[in-house]
């Protein structure tokens, strides 16, 4: 009987220690980082990626596969823009609990409609993404729509946390609105105005913001500007200049400066964070739109 009551006294402290662990948790990009650790914020969180890497390309190092490998969840975005990597690591990592189809393996994408679908194409027509632009964590609202799906999720992989989940949400959420509020009537100066940019990295925050991109550095997605591509972009915006030359921090400058430069003194250089970043520039997604606002409204 003694040993019986011992055990069951064990059984008891392991599943009290199993109900207080805190979730370890793969995010691909920093922005999913950077929810998961407001929505929960006792989780564990290693971010795959930094603001000064294209998401598009990694490198399946053996870091990533150990960190898969021990997540009882991993974030991503989908919509293929972690194609060339991810499956290559989950399959290396060999973790059931964050296989497609899962309860532990969550794409940002599939929680919000996408813009700009595409044909598939082939490999010569650059990083074509046939579900839509991936780019969603730009879009505050579509963000607002993920966090509520990725608190749900949060709950059914912890019950015992669940309540505190939904606590955590309705702040965030109450927070995020208020927040929104202020962005849409500060960047409202923005609206109508144009930028050029390197790749279709801020399509949904140019939409939200009720701004126009009207040129593309790139020839084709995911291909580097090249002169004779440059020199197009040009002289199709000379007669009226944009606003900015817009490139993100993982780009190369120099096309871009080159391309401000050429267009007169009315249009800047801005290369911009496309995600939070480690340096204090943006260390949360609220300072992320609060900067991203702010240097499109600087002066030109």
């Amino acid at each position: 009987m003694l040993r019986m009551r011992s055990s069951l006294t064990a059984l008891l402290l392991w599943a009290s220690a199993g109900a207080s662990q805190a979730l370890t948790v793969f995010a691909c990009e920093p922005e999913w980082a950077a929810l998961v650790r407001q929505l929960a914020p006792q989780a564990q969180v290693t971010s795959a990626t930094h603001a000064r890497q294209d998401p598009h390309h990694i490198e399946a190092r053996p870091s990533l596969i150990a960190a898969l490998r021990r997540a009882d969840l991993a974030v991503c975005t989908g919509a293929a823009l972690e194609a060339g990597w991810l499956p290559m690591l989950q399959q290396r990592a060999g973790n059931a609990r964050v296989q497609d189809g899962a309860a532990g393996m969550f794409y940002a994408a599939d929680h919000v409609t996408l813009i700009d679908p595409r044909p598939p194409g082939t490999p010569f027509d650059g990083d074509v993404h046939s579900e839509g632009n991936p780019h969603v964590h730009l879009d505050p609202d579509r963000l607002l729509a993920i966090a509520q799906a990725l608190s749900q999720r949060l709950q059914q992989l912890e019950p015992a946390r669940a309540a505190a989940h939904r606590e955590r949400w309705q702040a965030f959420e109450a927070d995020w609105r208020t927040r929104m509020a202020a962005w849409r009537e500060r960047a409202a100066p923005l609206r109508g105005t144009q930028v050029a940019a390197q790749h279709s990295t801020y399509a949904y925050l140019w939409h939200w913001l009720g701004m126009a991109q009207v040129a593309d550095l790139e020839p084709k997605p995911g291909m580097p500007p090249t002169p004779g591509h440059l020199q197009r972009v040009l002289e199709a915006m000379r007669a009226a200049p944009p606003r900015a030359v817009v490139v993100s921090l993982y780009q190369d400058g120099r096309p871009a400066q080159w391309l401000a430069q050429q267009l007169g003194g009315g249009t800047r250089l801005l290369q911009l964070p496309s995600t939070v970043t480690e340096d204090g520039q943006a260390p949360e997604l609220a300072a992320l739109f609060d900067g991203l606002i702010a240097q499109l409204l600087e002066p030109r």
